[in-house]
């Protein structure tokens, strides 16, 4: 009977016959799976030193160029590109012509890699800063965290942000970019990134309903961000000289200048205006521009009683006895009354109802230093309202035309301001000679066509109205029938009689006796404002010179200076 030979397995076939099993039943290793970004970008850029950017290079790196690609979700290219500047722009920015040098060719082979680059740059994976017009690039630090740890990149998430934040980090990168850390298209695409993100912020809807070109809506969040986080509210075209390339910026400066900007048309900005003068070179937003977009801020300065610019405050107008003719004193208190706040409010809505015009518009005229400016302050200080105190001779520019726009600023600046305060302000116009003179008929000098122009814009806009104008003057008789027939109140300040001349010496140098202030007042014709320039000039002397208190014959000698050509009896003053 035939046996059956069996043979034993040693223990080394078993062991063998097992593996070998096991190694089918394992999926076979992928070499990518050896790699990784880190080590890929540094084979990318060893092979990539001198190479040209030959067709061998791209042979040579192409595993690690598409492992960098796939990880990255970018093309092999752009990983080739990453990888230079990663290589080369992590401690500083590269240049176009650095990657040149590094790959051994010409400059212009790398322009031809700028589409590429720019997409990067727009995936955040690459800074970009301009400087002399030349673009130089650098790896983030997010970036090389994410390499570092062998992970894809993924940009920083903008949405969720609250409008202050959203503000912030606008301001950041307007920071940047001042500093020459981001090109402007990285810039514009951040900050439309940011506001994409964020699109359910009433700051974002109302910045994109005004459907504004976009270099003007750059310039709008700029203003925004200084008011917001520097607080600044005054923007000078140098603040603002970095947005734009210097052909736009100059369109836009030319189109503010010319007052044609859309920002200006929209009244989303407006010349600054210091003491009642537009002051073309510096812009900030308008009181409702700040209400429309930045609602959501609940800024202190938009809530209740808004910003009063450029006013003296009531309560900072020191009292003054005044001392007038009995019927001066009289037309000054009716008016007092008059713009009392109760009576005020009333009056002004019976005269609406009636469908008159409901501004009231005072004139104070005389000889100088009869107390005219002064009345207005008293009245302001009595009645609680705040003033605006305007030096028309001071807005008359050397440029046509820029008068006629300070005069529209003056009156657009005043509006606000009536919108804003608790009570309505008081409009002066100090010193008004220059306006209210006779206008010159037939015309034909520039000068005498913009006066004619100026007068024309003041009387439309006291037709009007809707406020308090007190206008003072040295004229007589010289004022434009227009303009007389549009003051509603006309006051006129004489010299003051004897008693208030006496009373003005003792108000001004209470030390001075009775007698003696009597003998100044018989004496000398002064005004308050004459006897205040004497008593000034004596208290200076006093201090100096240690005198006690007045006399005549250290008074005297200040009121004989006080006049000139005291022969010919003319006293110190306006020529009529």
């Amino acid at each position: 009977m035939e046996t059956k030979k069996t043979t034993a397995k040693t223990d080394f076939e078993i062991d063998f016959t097992a593996n070998a099993k096991k190694r089918k039943t394992q999926p076979e290793k992928k070499v990518n799976d050896e790699l990784d970004l880190l080590s890929c970008i540094e084979k990318i850029s060893d092979f990539a030193e001198n190479s040209g950017l030959s067709d061998n290079f791209y042979r040579k790196v192409e595993r690690y160029a598409k492992h960098v690609a796939e990880v990255l979700g970018i093309t092999v290219n752009q990983s080739v590109m990453l990888s230079l500047i990663v290589d080369l722009g992590t401690d500083s920015y590269v240049s176009l012509h650095e990657m040149a040098e590094h790959l051994g060719c010409r400059t212009t082979r790398m322009l031809k890699q700028k589409k590429d680059i720019e997409v990067l740059v727009q995936r955040e994976m690459v800074e970009c800063s301009t400087s002399c017009n030349h673009h130089n690039y650098h790896a983030p630090a997010d970036l090389l965290d994410a390499v570092s740890d062998n992970k894809p990149f993924k940009p920083r998430d903008y949405s969720g942000l609250s409008c202050r934040e959203l503000i912030d980090n606008i301001n950041r990168v307007f920071s940047d970019f001042e500093d020459d850390e981001l090109s402007f298209e990285n810039v514009m695409f951040r900050i439309r990134r940011m506001l994409e993100s964020n699109s359910e912020l009433r700051f974002v809807q109302c910045l994109y309903a005004k459907d504004l070109h976009p270099y003007c809506r750059l310039i709008v969040l700029f203003f925004c961000c200084k008011f917001v986080c520097e607080n600044d509210d005054e923007i000078s075209f140098f603040d603002m000289g970095f947005l734009l390339n210097e052909s736009a910026m100059h369109f836009e400066k030319y189109n503010l200048k010319d007052g044609s900007s859309e920002l200006l048309e929209n009244k989303i900005l407006e010349y600054h205006c210091e003491n009642g003068m537009a002051n073309r070179e510096l812009l900030n937003l308008t009181m409702d521009a700040k209400r429309y977009l930045l609602d959501e801020l609940n800024l202190p300065s938009l809530n209740g009683s808004a910003l009063k610019r450029n006013m003296i405050s009531s309560k900072n107008i020191k009292e003054r006895q005044l001392y007038f003719s009995a019927e001066v004193d009289k037309k000054v208190e009716e008016l007092a009354q008059l713009l009392n706040h109760e009576n005020y409010s009333g009056i002004t809505e019976r005269l609406q109802q009636k469908g008159f015009r409901n501004g009231f518009t005072c004139l104070f005229y005389g000889l100088p230093g009869t107390g005219k400016t002064e009345t207005a302050l008293q009245l302001a200080r009595r009645t609680g309202r705040d003033i605006l105190q305007v030096n028309i001779a001071e807005m008359r520019s050397m440029w046509v035309g820029e008068s006629e726009k300070n005069v529209k600023a003056l009156f657009d600046n005043y509006r606000r301001n009536v919108q804003e305060c608790d009570r309505v302000p008081i409009l002066l116009f100090n010193e008004a000679d220059a306006i209210i003179g006779k206008r010159q008929v037939g015309a034909e000098h520039s000068v005498d066509k913009m006066e004619n122009s100026l007068q024309d814009i003041i009387l439309q806009e006291m037709e009007s109205l809707d406020g308090i104008l007190i206008a003072t003057t040295n004229i007589v008789g010289n004022m434009d029938n227009a303009f007389e027939r549009r003051f509603l109140y006309k006051i006129r300040f004489d010299q003051p009689t004897l008693e208030a001349r006496v009373a003005i010496w003792l108000e001004m140098l209470p030390e001075l006796s009775p007698a003696d202030a009597r003998f100044l007042a018989e004496r000398y014709k002064f005004s308050g404002g004459q006897i205040e320039n004497i008593a000034r000039h004596y208290t200076i002397d006093s201090i100096l010179h240690g005198l006690d208190r007045p006399t005549l014959e250290a008074l005297i000698p200040h009121c004989d200076s006080e006049r000139i050509n005291d022969k010919q009896g003319k006293e110190i003053g306006y020529k009529f």
